[in-house]
C-alpha cells in the first residue's frame, strides 16, 4: 500500500479585485478611468524555520562533539576504552526520558517553552564536560545532561520546524519536505562538530576544555536567532482536540492501535528506527578505535574525519530520499537498510585488513545508510500523526533511533568480555541488517 503525505495547507489566493461600477457620466461625455483599488502583493512567508532550524544544528554539534574525543580522553585522562565506550552510553541514557517527557510536554505547553530550556540544559552539560578536564567524574553528569537536553530539544525541536515550514509560517507544500529538513540541520551537526572538537584536541591548547567553546558560541548564537520565530503552540486547540478525542473513543473502538502510536508506525518505521544511529555510530565510535591508529594524527584525527564523513554523506542523499519517498512508501527504509548491509561489510574489511581508508569509505556508506533512514522516519511520522499529536510520535520515533547509540558499547563487549573477533561481531551485526531489510519489504508488500 502506498501512501502520500497530505500536503501543508496552501495559501488562499487574493482574490481578483472586483470590476469598477459603469460610469454614470452624461451622454455623449467620455467615461473617466477608474483606478482599481490598490492591492499590495501578498507578503512571502519569512523562513522562520531557518531560524529554528540552526537550533537542529547546534543539538548535533553537542551530540558529537564527545565522540570524536574518545581517543584524546584515553591518552589525555587515561580512561580506559570501556569506560569513553560507557561514557558514549550514558547519553542514551538521558536522551529517552528526554525525548519522551520532552514531545508530550512541548504538545501541551508549545514548543518554545521545551525548546528554550533544552537550549539552557546543553549549555550546562557542555560545562560540565569542559570541567571534567579536572575532575573527570564530572563527564558522567555532563553527558547524561548533554542527552537529556538533546531529547528534549529534538522532539520539540522537530515539531516546531515542521510546523514553521507550512502556512502559515512557511511555504513548503508537504509534511514530509518540511520533517526532512529537522533531519539535515542535525546532520549538518553531527558532521561538524565532530570534525571541529577533534581538530581543536588534536593542535589547540587545553584541548579538553577549547574543543567545547565552538558549542557555546553555537548554541548561544541559535538561541537569539530563534528568539524571533513564532511559537506554534497547539494549546489554543487543545479543549476542541480532548472533545473530539472522547467523541471518538465512544464512537468506535481502537482496533487500529492507539491514535497516538498509529499501527503502520509499529509495522514499518519501528524497525528501522534503531539502525538511524546504529549505523553510523559504528563509523565513528567503533571504527576508530580499531584501525584509526594507522592514520596520520592518530585516533583523534582520524575519528573526527569520520564523524565529518558519516553524516556528511547522510546530507548529500538527502535529493535520493526525496525521490525515493516519491516513488514507493517504504522505497528510502529498503535502500538505506541496504546502505547499512553494505557498509557493515566495508567496515568487517576495513578491521579485517586494517585500513583506515576502508574504514572511511565504511563511514561514509552508512552515513547514506542513515541520511535514507532518517528521512524516511521523519517523512513517516509528518504522514502519519495528528497535529496536536506531531511532537508525541515524534518523540517515540527519536527514542527508537537513539537506542542505536548503545551498538559501540554492545560490540565493545561482545569483542572484551566474549573474546568475540570483531570481524565477527560487525558480520553479525550486518546479519541483524539483513533481516530487517527482509522484515520491511515484507510488511510492505503484505500492506499493499
Amino acid at each position: 500500500m502506498s501512501t502520500t503525505p497530505a500536503p501543508c495547507p496552501s495559501r488562499t489566493p487574493n482574490p481578483a479585485p472586483a470590476a469598477p461600477p459603469p460610469s454614470s457620466s452624461p451622454s455623449g461625455a467620455r467615461p473617466r478611468p477608474v483606478a482599481p483599488p490598490s492591492q499590495a502583493p501578498s507578503p512571502a512567508p519569512r523562513r522562520h524555520w531557518l531560524r529554528a532550524g540552526w537550533l537542529m544544528t547546534a543539538s548535533g554539534w553537542g551530540a558529537n562533539q564527545f565522540s570524536a574525543l574518545l581517543g584524546a580522553y584515553r591518552t589525555e585522562l587515561g580512561l580506559t576504552t570501556a569506560t569513553t565506550t560507557a561514557l558514549f552510553a550514558v547519553y542514551v541514557l538521558g536522551l529517552i526520558p528526554g525525548i519522551l517527557m520532552g514531545g508530550p510536554l512541548a504538545d501541551r505547553r508549545g514548543r518554545r517553552p521545551v525548546v528554550f530550556a533544552a537550549l539552557a540544559l546543553s549549555v550546562l552539560a557542555t560545562c560540565l564536560l569542559m570541567a571534567g578536564a579536572a575532575a573527570a567524574w564530572l563527564l558522567w553528569p555532563g553527558r547524561f545532561l548533554t542527552g537529556l537536553g538533546a531529547g528534549a530539544l529534538l522532539t520539540a525541536g522537530s515539531a516546531w520546524i515542521k510546523e514553521l515550514s507550512c502556512e502559515p509560517y512557511g511555504s513548503a507544500r508537504t509534511p514530509g519536505a518540511a520533517a526532512r529538513r529537522s533531519g539535515l540541520f542535525l546532520s549538518a551537526g553531527f558532521a561538524t562538530g565532530g570534525l571541529a572538537a577533534a581538530l581543536i584536541a588534536r593542535w589547540a591548547p587545553y584541548p579538553m576544555i577549547t574543543a567545547y567553546l565552538p558549542h557555546l558560541v553555537l548554541t548561544v548564537t541559535a538561541a537569539l536567532g530563534a528568539a524571533g520565530a513564532p511559537d506554534t503552540s497547539p494549546n489554543r486547540d487543545r479543549d476542541r482536540v480532548r472533545v473530539r478525542d472522547r467523541v471518538r473513543v465512544r464512537a468506535r473502538p481502537r482496533a487500529s492501535g492507539s491514535p497516538a502510536t498509529p499501527a503502520p508506525f509499529r509495522r514499518l518505521v519501528v524497525p528501522v528506527a534503531p539502525w538511524v544511529f546504529a549505523a553510523p555510530t559504528i563509523a565513528f565510535a567503533t571504527l576508530p578505535g580499531l584501525v584509526g591508529a594507522g592514520f596520520p594524527g592518530g585516533q583523534t584525527v582520524y575519528a573526527g574525519v569520520a564523524t565529518a564523513v558519516t553524516p556528511g554523506a547522510g546530507i548529500l542523499v538527502a535529493p535520493l530520499a526525496r525521490r525515493l519517498a516519491a516513488r514507493h512508501r517504504t522505497a528510502g527504509a529498503a535502500t538505506g537498510l541496504a546502505a547499512v548491509v553494505l557498509g557493515l561489510l566495508l567496515a568487517a574489511l576495513a578491521v579485517a585488513r586494517a585500513q583506515p581508508a576502508v574504514g572511511l569509505a565504511a563511514g561514509a556508506v552508512l552515513g547514506a545508510g542513515y541520511g535514507l533512514c532518517v528521512a524516511y522516519g521523519l517523512t513517516e511520522v509528518a504522514a502519519l500523526a495528528a497535529p496536536h499529536r506531531l511532537a508525541g510520535l515524534t518523540a517515540r520515533f527519536w527514542s527508537l533511533c537513539y537506542l542505536g547509540f548503545f551498538t559501540p558499547y554492545v560490540v565493545n563487549v561482545l569483542t572484551t568480555t566474549l573474546s568475540l573477533p570483531p570481524v565477527t561481531v560487525l558480520l553479525g551485526v550486518a546479519g541483524l541488517a539483513v533481516l530487517t531489510l527482509a522484515l520491511v519489504v515484507h510488511r510492505s508488500r503484505a500492506d499493499r
